[in-house]
Parts: structure tokens; sequence; C-alpha cells
């Protein structure tokens, strides 16, 4: 299994991964504009067009979260061979990834909200932070989405594409006394 595989599969298993990555990052965004007094990008623009754009956002991952909708609806509709296996021996996973999809969607709406209020003259609740970490968990879980929107899509394509196995013969009990007769 190569190192892509492996981050891959426990990035998968753990929903939890995805508020590490976006605090993690927003902290980085935090500590290198406090050092340096730079980079700091919602402080460049006026505070209408900030508590715009916090609005925005929360439309379009509102959007995003109803194409989400629309992958699990897909993904329940998809009744291949290799679907069902994948839906008995992981259910509890896609179930967990999926809710978290939801979650986090209306999770980012809310902080999105929550900075738009929050947000004046100078942005004394340095509410652009908040809208960053909300941010940067959509671009985790829009890739998420995408990674397992796309995993499905392959097993149904596979399912789709593929002809259907015919089911094996009936085993016979007396092959082998047959097979003997006709060897003496």
């Amino acid at each position: 299994m190569s190192v892509r595989d492996f981050l891959v599969d426990r990035w998968s298993e753990a929903v939890w991964w995805d508020y590490v990555i976006a605090v993690s990052l927003v902290a980085a965004h935090v500590l290198v504009v406090e050092v340096s007094g730079q980079g700091d990008w919602l402080a460049w623009i006026g505070t209408d067009q900030r508590v715009s754009l916090y609005g925005t956002a929360a439309g379009v991952v509102s959007a995003i979260g109803g194409l989400g909708s629309i992958a699990i609806s897909i993904y329940l509709s998809s009744n291949g061979e290799r679907i069902r296996a994948v839906r008995r021996h992981y259910q509890n996973e896609l179930r967990r990834n999926w809710k978290s999809l939801l979650v986090a969607t209306a999770l980012i709406c809310v902080c999105c909200l929550a900075a738009q209020g929050l947000d004046g003259t100078r942005d004394p609740h340095s509410a652009r932070y908040l809208f960053e970490a909300a941010m940067a968990l959509a671009l985790a879980r829009f890739l998420r989405m995408l990674w397992l929107f796309d995993k499905m899509m392959q097993l149904n394509d596979r399912d789709q594409s593929e002809p259907t196995r015919e089911p094996a013969p009936e085993l016979d009990p007396n092959w082998r006394q047959r097979r003997r007769n006709r060897t003496v």
C-alpha cells in the first residue's frame, strides 16, 4: 500500500480529520499574520464587502450541500453487485461520511452567518478568522464529498458496464462417481 493510499484510508475513516485540517490551516494563517503583520487578506477589503462575502459564501455552501444530497440519492438508488457489497460491509463508515457532509454544511453556513453578524468596523471580534475556518472546513468537506461521490460512481459504472455474471451451476453430488466410471 502506498503512502497516498494509507493517508486516504485514514482520512476517509475518520471524519474528524477535516476539522483538524481546517483548524490547522487557520491557525497557521493567524500565526503568519501575527508574526509578520502581512497576509490578512480579509482585512484588506472593507467591512461591507466582507459581510457580503460571508453571506454569499453561506449561499454557495448551501448549494453545494444540496449537490451532496443529490449524490446521496444517486448512491441510494444504485443497486449493482459491488454497491450492495460496499453497503453491506461498510455501512457505518458510509453513513458517517454522508452524515458528516450534511452536518458540516449546516455548521459552515452557521459560521458564515455568525461571522456576518459579528463583523464590524475593523472586525473587533476577528470574525474573518471564523469565516476562514468555515471555508477551510468547506474545502476539506468538499474534497471528501468529491472523493466519496467519485468512488461510488466508479463502483456503479463498473456494475453497469460489465456483463452480469451467470450463477454457478448446481453441484451434482454424483459427479465424482461418474468421473470414476469414465476412467475405468
